[in-house]
């Protein structure tokens, strides 16, 4: 196997999905397909049919995967702060943390590398911003405003310029990059497709809050190297805004996050600690799996020159 393999055998594949690379991307081609606005159509019955099918894929995936992650969240704390801390804890001891593929990028990649490894990371579907408006609804009180003042930080707090959607999208532009599913690795597919399934099913609320929250709290050290990998390649810092930005911003993100939304969730429920602690682990070992196949990719005629001149 090329890399990641670890959720290679989740789900329940069939002669349509025979492996992890037709399940995500058969998954990426339909949540592409749900998420886009349509006009009404005559064959709205068949999208039925089509969408029963694809949600019973989708779930034999993510019950597959909280399975595999049981063991890890067995001995969650179920008292609030002390929730919050072993969630912060993630962000130096959670799974694909400091991984190696960072400082390659931020210190030795070329812009060819960095380009390509942008181009896997621009695979997902929905962006944050979309993410965190699914995940919001009927959400309690104090959660949800927090997702809300998130949620208008990605909208450029008003600011059309400052979307943190388009700024990524006018970055990869200015780059020529092309993703296309078809072209993305499974392992990027699978980590979109995971989040796509915890916001936009209701019974992975909590598990969606998890996974979002943690991807504030881990993301700062990860976008601070690709910022510095593309400003010593010369891209602009217009073109590198998008990453300078997050490097700071999520960082105090991650903090109203987890005092904001964490703390009371687990405080009125602290049946929902299981929960979200299973979306933060599924999503970093998600990310972990992409970096595994990013390296084996990039790596495969770097990394012994690298040994050479050592």
């Amino acid at each position: 196997m090329f890399g990641g393999d670890r959720l290679s055998r989740l789900g329940a594949f069939s002669p349509q999905f025979p492996d992890a690379d037709a399940l995500h991307k058969g998954l990426a081609h339909w949540n592409h397909y749900r998420l886009s606005p349509e006009a009404p159509s005559a064959d709205w019955r068949d999208a039925i049919a089509r969408e029963r099918l694809m949600k019973e894929v989708e779930g034999e995936f993510i019950e597959a995967f909280r399975a595999h992650v049981a063991p890890l969240v067995e001995t969650v704390p179920k008292e609030a702060e002390a929730f919050v801390s072993w969630f912060e804890a993630l962000k130096d001891h959670g799974p694909g943390q400091w991984d190696p593929l960072f400082d390659w990028l931020q210190g030795a990649a070329s812009l060819e590398d960095i380009k390509w490894f942008l181009t896997q990371e621009a695979a997902g579907e929905a962006g944050f911003d979309d993410l965190v408006a699914l995940t919001q609804v009927k959400i309690p009180d104090r959660a949800k405003l927090e997702l809300a003042r998130n949620y208008w930080d990605e909208m450029g707090r008003g600011s059309a310029k400052g979307m943190h959607g388009p700024m990524l999208s006018r970055t990869t532009a200015t780059l020529g990059l092309t993703p296309t599913i078809d072209t993305t690795l499974w392992q990027s597919l699978c980590l979109a497709n995971t989040m796509t399934a915890f916001a936009t099913t209701r019974r992975y609320a909590w598990h969606s809050v998890g996974a979002l929250g943690v991807v504030e709290l881990t993301a700062p050290g990860r976008v601070t190297c690709v910022d510095a990998g593309l400003k010593r390649v010369g891209v602009s810092p217009e073109a590198r805004k998008y990453f300078a930005l997050h490097a700071h911003l999520d960082v105090e993100h991650s903090k109203a996050w987890n005092t904001e939304a964490l703390l009371p969730l687990v405080a009125e429920d602290p049946m929902r600690a299981r929960y979200i602690a299973e979306g933060a682990v599924m999503r970093l070992i998600c990310g972990e799996q992409c970096f595994e196949t990013y390296r084996a990719h990039l790596w495969a005629h770097a990394r012994p020159l690298v040994y050479a001149a050592e």
